[in-house]
């Protein structure tokens, strides 16, 4: 059942020592969790919800930290889409194995959320991945199916914060429909939610947002030193790819307004050196959509012709348009905090759809994405609209979940 009108900010042990941390540079919740919270792990059977993005700010990855930690025993490792190392590509189911002797379950195969005999050997499940800030990056929905099966099994979590790459001001996109759900939908927030994992899980806590049978036992541990109005860029971290296709801050930026460009019948960069940041088909003129494109007067963005040919790579084998030499646009993101990337891409899809309607095409899975059935059918300045609607009243209902200023 549902936990109704339960306070998770009341309930769950969130360290706020983190926040006020005297160094400049950001830390991530690994880096506070083995500095001043060993005692949340140590003497326990470990889990560890992992990749290659679970590192301390030094580099070294949390799972070797943890497995040669004295006192800790590491007994089972999860990974999400894309794998424990990060190379399989979008979509492409991963088998589980064993790492260093340790079982590792993957959790894009044949199960997507923990299974009781997973969890049977755990006394803590650590959850600690590098999220993009959209609510279609699967990381997101694979960290909530980890809380709620340990909940349901009555395991304590920590969640080792990480900064929110896209930052944590601006909020954009409409909140999914109650039956819209799906993997890359999972829970009813904007598209850029502007949170961090650690401020998503809390809220979806405390809003009743996922299905538990227990009270849970949620712990943030915070990324020293983030501030809300922080970009990637601000933090002083290295980035890491956290997908193969994912290869920089301005791709991150891009992604949730661009992404819904993998629902058409278009390239949206896979293939190329510069996924999210360009797109481009057979039937486009770029020389014609780049103008039409900048008339538009979006914010932060200037949009330039280009041309391309997708081809085979790691992380993306099979490219649409794989040898073609394609026309398209390749973004320059000109003012970062300016930058309205949902907006974005809906002004990109009505563009697509008014000029090149008889051979642009989409398939549900851009209404997946979205999480508004046949919002193409209608009008920009409807779902424009909509998506303000549920910004205002996201705002409003997640001020009591936020962990940083």
């Amino acid at each position: 059942m549902v936990l109704k009108h339960w306070r998770v900010l009341m309930a769950i042990g969130v360290l706020f020592a983190a926040q006020v941390h005297a160094e400049a540079q950001v830390r991530y919740g690994a880096d506070l969790l083995l500095s001043d919270s060993l005692h949340l792990i140590e003497g326990r059977r470990v889990g560890l919800l992992a990749n290659h993005t679970s590192r301390l700010s030094n580099g070294v990855l949390l799972f070797d930290t943890l497995r040669a930690l004295p006192g800790v025993t590491l007994t089972a490792v999860f990974s999400p889409e894309h794998g424990f190392r990060g190379t399989a590509a979008d979509g492409v189911h991963v088998g589980s194995g064993r790492v260093a002797g340790i079982p590792l379950h993957s959790l894009y195969g044949e199960t997507r959320r923990p299974a009781p005999d997973m969890l049977a050997d755990i006394d803590v499940l650590i959850l600690d991945l590098q999220d993009v800030g959209a609510r279609y990056y699967t990381y997101l929905t694979t960290m909530a199916l980890c809380l709620e099966a340990a909940t349901d099994a009555g395991l304590p979590v920590i969640v080792c914060d990480r900064p929110n790459p896209v930052g944590g001001v601006l909020v954009e996109g409409p909140i999914r429909d109650e039956d819209m759900q799906s993997f890359v939908a999972f829970l009813p927030i904007p598209v850029r939610h502007g949170l961090t994992v650690g401020e998503v899980l809390t809220m979806a806590l405390g809003e009743d947002m996922l299905a538990v049978s227990k009270e849970p036992r949620l712990t943030v541990v915070p990324a020293s030193g983030w501030r809300r109005g922080m970009l990637w860029d601000d933090t002083g971290l290295v980035w890491i790819n956290p997908s193969p296709n994912m290869r920089s801050p301005d791709a991150a930026l891009a992604y949730p307004g661009t992404c819904l460009l993998e629902g058409t019948n278009l390239n949206e960069g896979r293939g190329t050196e510069a996924p999210f940041l360009q797109f481009g088909a057979p039937f486009i003129d770029g020389e014609i959509l780049a103008g039409a494109l900048n008339a538009r007067g979006l914010p932060g963005v200037r949009f330039h012709p280009t041309r391309y040919i997708p081809a085979a790579q790691p992380g993306a084998p099979h490219p649409r348009f794989r040898g073609e030499r394609i026309e398209g646009i390749r973004l320059e993101i000109i003012d970062r905090r300016a930058f309205q990337s949902v907006r974005t891409g809906l002004e990109i899809l009505f563009e697509l759809r008014g000029r090149y309607g008889a051979f642009i095409s989409h398939t549900s899975y851009l209404y997946r994405l979205f999480g508004v059935p046949d919002f193409l059918d209608g009008s920009l300045s409807a779902i424009v609209e909509r998506c303000n609607e549920d910004v205002r009243s996201f705002l409003t209902r997640r001020t009591d979940y936020l962990l940083y200023p």
